[in-house]
Formats: structure tokens, sequence, C-alpha cells
């Protein structure tokens, strides 16, 4: 290959190169512009109606009363938050003792079967959860602690439990299949038993990617409506294990079919929207700064 070809195909890998970057920045600008016009378009659908009404009304009123056009949303802000709450305290310990085991002591057949199973799960529509917590859990839930009705928040956290599992298996045992084989050894080397060094420096290496799970999980729970809305009960009352409840998405999805146009019931359930969009801002945020303060 002489000078003149070599410089050539110099020149047509660097255009290449230069192409992909200007692709994926495109991209990148793409997706960030996205979240800012959804997070304009919330801001101007959703002010209105605080305004109206009164942010502190709004965020800390206990009635929501088409008829008399009072639009509180304290019960479906604590009902969202104790929901995820409970479906996390649930999830996350049986997702991330899967994913250990699952990264660290699973023989071949048996982790095969079982991530399997996980990506079924992840597939699985919304409406089906909502159909076989309706069928199976909430039955189960008034015949164990004798209710009128086994719509509550307990199903709604079993249900929200069972959803978020998917993605706090997938993601925290990628994240300790990634921790270095080093690090293990030279615990091992030390005289610390596996388990000790799975859950001490494995864990620990890997607790980023264990914190971008909960993040993920956190979301999902918030962010399901469907399913919750057929467990749930879907009745604006205060929070309680064992009460019929309304979360901010299933208040949205109820709601939203019927309200006329410009009224100011349309204009508050765009301002639940966006106090669900910030609200979940606003926990991913804290949980990333948490794995970062850990971090450093």
């Amino acid at each position: 290959m002489n000078q003149t070809t070599r410089t050539k195909t110099t020149s047509f890998s660097g255009t290449k190169e230069q192409i992909i970057r200007i692709v994926f920045l495109f991209f990148g600008i793409f997706s960030v512009g996205l979240v800012l016009l959804i997070s304009i378009y919330l801001i101007v659908s959703g002010v209105p109606a605080m305004a109206k009404i009164g942010p502190i009304k709004f965020l800390f009123g206990t009635t929501w009363s088409v008829a008399d056009e009072e639009f509180g949303i304290l019960p479906f802000i604590l009902t969202s938050v104790y929901g995820a709450a409970g479906a996390l305290l649930i999830g996350v310990p049986i997702g991330l003792m899967t994913a250990m085991f699952l990264a660290k002591s699973a023989p071949n057949r048996v982790a095969v079967l079982i991530r399997t199973a996980v990506e079924l799960l992840a597939g699985i529509p919304s409406v089906v959860y909502g159909l076989v917590g309706m069928m199976v859990i909430v039955p189960w839930v008034q015949r164990a602690f004798h209710l009128s009705s086994g719509a509550t928040l307990l199903a709604a956290i079993i249900v929200l439990a069972v959803m978020i599992l998917p993605y706090i298996i997938n993601v925290s045992e990628n994240a300790l299949r990634a921790v270095p084989a080093e690090y293990e050894e030279a615990s091992l080397a030390l005289g610390a038993t596996k388990t000790e060094t799975w859950f001490r420096v494995t864990l620990t290496s890997a607790r980023s990617g264990v914190i971008a799970s909960v993040v993920q999980g956190v979301g999902r729970a918030l962010g399901e409506a469907m399913a919750v809305i057929m467990v749930a009960g879907n009745v604006a009352n205060m929070p309680g294990l064992f009460r019929s409840v309304r979360f901010l998405t299933t208040a949205i999805a109820s709601d939203m079919s019927y309200a006329a146009y410009g009224s100011l019931q349309r204009q508050a359930l765009f301002s639940i929207g966006l106090v669900l969009f910030l609200f979940i801002m606003l926990i991913n945020a804290l949980l990333s700064r948490i794995g970062q303060s850990k971090e450093g």
C-alpha cells in the first residue's frame, strides 16, 4: 500500500468517525429535547390549575370532588409514596438475593431457567398483572384479613413488588458480574468466606448498579397505572394498608376520559401529572446522590 492509498484510507476513517459522532450527538440531543418538551408541556398545562386552586390547597388538600370543584391530592401523593415504599421493601431484598444467586452460585441450567422466567416477567403486559392480581391476590387479601373488599393498598403493593422484580434482578446481576474477579480473590486470600466476600466486597463494589436498579424499580412502581387501578379499589381515601385507595397515576387514568376540555378538573389532572413527574425526578436525583456520596 503506497503513501497516497494510506492517506486516503486514513482520511476516510476519520470522516466516518466524525459522521458517527455527529449521529450520536444528534440522538443524544434528541433524547434531551424530548425530556425538555415533556417538561415544558406539563408545566404549561399543569401550572394554571395549581394557580387557580392554590398550591397549598392542591398539594395538601384531602378532598377530591368534581361536583364541588375541590381538588386536593394529598391522599394520592401519600398512597403513591406508601405503595412504592412497600413494593421496594418486598421487591428489593427478593430481587437482590436472586441477582446474587444468579451471578455467583447458580448452576448454569438453573440460571438459564431463572433468567428466562425473569425475562418473561418483564414482558408481561401491565393489564395481565392487574388481571391476575384481581382474580388471585384481591380475593386472598379479603379472605386472609376478613375484609369486605380485598381491593386495598396491600394488594397493590404485592402486585407492584412482583412487577419491579425484573428490573432489580437484571440490573443488579449485571452490576455484580462487572465487579473484577481480583477483588473477590483478594478477599478469599485474606480468609473471608465466599458468603462474606459476596456481601461485603462484591455487593459493596456493585453499589452504584444496585442503586440504579432501585431507581428503575421506583420509577416503575410510581408510574404504574393499569395494574394498580384493577387491584387498589380506586377510591380517594387517605392511605391505609387495608383500605381502597387511589394513586396519582390511577387518578389521571380514571378521570381523564370524562373530564371536559378546558375544565378545572382536566387542568387539575395535568397538574397531577406535573407533580408525579417532579416527584419521580426528585427521587431519582436523591438516590443517585446517595450512590455518589457512598462511592466517594
